[in-house]
């Protein structure tokens, strides 16, 4: 298993923050380092497979967003949007003198990928968007706001798999009890009581149920910005937040250096565990490595 070391900055409103770090080895320490951003209740150990896998041939960031695991809890929860997701993203970015790199976002992550592409786009080696577009499903949006900010607790982690096994038995119909009991350990911690408690602030919730809270900027245009970057667009075939249109008037709209891979039998969202989300990863990444 590849190790990490344990980053921490601080956001421009005094919030310590976390990351993981997976060091490339030193004969590949010219290749642009891989910024992992997470969705919306995850954290830096969504991205463990992935980041075990290319450790060494690759330095890979994993960030936590504020509220999220060990990165501080915000003061006000109405910073739990976007924009100042970004703020915070850009002050790492600035914090460890990164010029070029490649950005893999899932979902609210695959967001700000696309919110920071424009400004971005010379510094931007490369790009993911994992099971998010410009245009959401409101099937998906109404799940997500049901269930997030809904605190939970368990005894046991076999019953925090079992209620991840319950609820969401149509994103992964083919888990067994040892996947969900994988993704019990990256959604949840223990907490001082002995009980699996939910690894995030429940207020993150607050600003999605502001009356137009789900409401964003058209995404659209931005696209433009990875005409020039190496992109794959993933998307869950089981997907209700990204339909198969969406993802393919991405790729018509980026042009010819984005790629579409649909994941079988997954929903919201790939988990970069998947054989052709490994395969389509490493597509990507030599074609960044080709480029220097």
């Amino acid at each position: 298993m590849a190790g990490f070391a344990d980053g921490y900055w601080w956001s421009n409103d005094g919030l310590r923050l976390h990351y993981r770090d997976y060091h490339a080895d030193k004969d590949h320490q010219s290749r642009p380092p891989i910024i992992c951003l997470p969705g919306l209740t995850r954290n830096a150990r969504d991205f463990e497979a992935l980041a075990e896998r290319l450790a060494g041939q690759w330095r890979v960031i994993c960030l936590e967003m504020r509220g999220r695991s060990e990165s501080a809890l915000a003061k006000d929860p109405m910073t739990y949007v976007p924009l100042t997701y970004v703020q915070d993203v850009e002050r790492l970015l600035t914090d460890l003198a990164l010029k070029r790199f490649v950005m893999i976002g899932t979902s609210l992550g695959g967001i700000l990928t696309m919110i920071m592409a424009p400004t971005h786009k010379d510094r931007l080696a490369g790009a993911v968007i994992n099971d998010i577009g410009p245009d959401i499903e409101a099937r998906g949006l109404e799940r997500i706001k049901e269930y997030v900010g809904v605190a939970s607790n368990h005894p046991t982690w076999v019953h925090a798999a079992r209620a991840l096994a319950e609820a969401q038995a149509d994103v992964y119909p083919d888990y067994t009890l040892e996947d969900w009991l994988g993704m019990a350990k990256r959604l949840y911690r223990l907490n001082s009581q002995g009980r699996v408690v939910l690894d995030y602030d429940m207020r993150i919730a607050e600003p999605l149920r502001l009356p137009g809270g789900e409401a964003g900027v058209d995404m659209w245009p931005v696209m433009s910005a990875f005409s020039s970057v190496p992109t794959l667009i993933l998307r869950g075939e089981l997907s209700d937040l990204m339909s198969d249109a969406t993802a393919q008037k991405m790729k018509r709209e980026i042009g010819a250096e984005a790629e579409v891979v649909t994941v079988s039998r997954v929903g919201h969202t790939p988990t970069f565990t998947e054989p052709e989300t490994i395969a389509a990863v490493d597509r990507l990444l030599a074609r960044v490595a080709e480029r220097g």
